[in-house]
């Protein structure tokens, strides 16, 4: 089954691809990015453009790059996606993997999008138990660095942290999603069993950014600078 792997650079994403490879009836054509137009980033994640190309050498996967201006109306991205969509069905895509866990309205969401084009939605990561899926992410020897934090979920000091043991005793896994699920934070792996070669980065600036509708500071990106 020719099949796309819908791609943040992430971990959820990237486990996602690893479970996929474990089924022989799987062929993985190429990882489905967004990025935003002028920032020359992966759009909602904020790692360089760079890096992600990099991500791609080292599985050994094509990207198919989607990319959205910087002010992108909810239209625009449905149109861009469409066209994604017609780009991969006639490429032969028969299934689109996702990396979501247990939010029913984003599942809801990709089915609707995909419904009727032929291509059929696939959750290997679905109603998996997220305290689970994050220490079985850590065991198999991926790595990954906390690239943004929502500072009305998160203390801003996750921010260009490895998720790894030292970060889950350190995070509020009473009241917050381990897996970020929620939006609490987003990531970049940079190694891991289904990649070639290590990523090299160093931590770069902070940046913040506003929520939309207060105004108020919220988000905390930590730059990623190749090495």
């Amino acid at each position: 089954m020719k099949t796309v792997i819908a791609f943040s650079g992430g971990k959820d994403s990237t486990l996602a691809i690893y479970k996929i490879q474990q089924n022989p009836e799987y062929e993985i054509d190429s990882l489905l990015v967004t990025l935003t137009e002028g920032f020359d980033r992966v759009s909602i994640h904020g790692v360089r453009h760079e890096l992600l190309k990099k991500q791609s050498e080292s599985l050994g996967i094509p990207l198919r790059e989607v990319w959205i201006p910087q002010e992108c109306s909810n239209e625009m991205y449905q149109e861009r996606m469409e066209r994604a969509v017609s780009d991969m069905l006639e490429d032969g895509i028969t299934h689109m993997v996702y990396g979501d866990i247990h939010l029913q309205d984003v599942r809801e969401y990709r089915e609707k999008m995909l419904s009727g084009t032929g291509i059929t939605p696939v959750f290997p990561l679905w109603d998996r138990p997220v305290g689970e899926l994050g220490r079985e992410f850590i065991d198999l020897g991926f790595q990954t660095v906390i690239t943004c934090v929502d500072m009305d979920q998160l203390d801003r000091s996750f921010a260009g942290r490895v998720y790894d043991e030292a970060f889950i005793k350190d995070y509020p896994e009473e009241t917050h999603d381990i897996c970020g699920e929620n939006g609490e934070f987003h990531s970049f792996v940079f190694d891991g069993p289904n990649f070639g070669f290590a990523i090299g980065y160093e931590l770069g600036e902070e940046r913040v950014t506003q929520d939309m509708g207060s105004g108020r500071d919220r988000f905390l990106y930590r730059d990623l600078v190749p090495v």
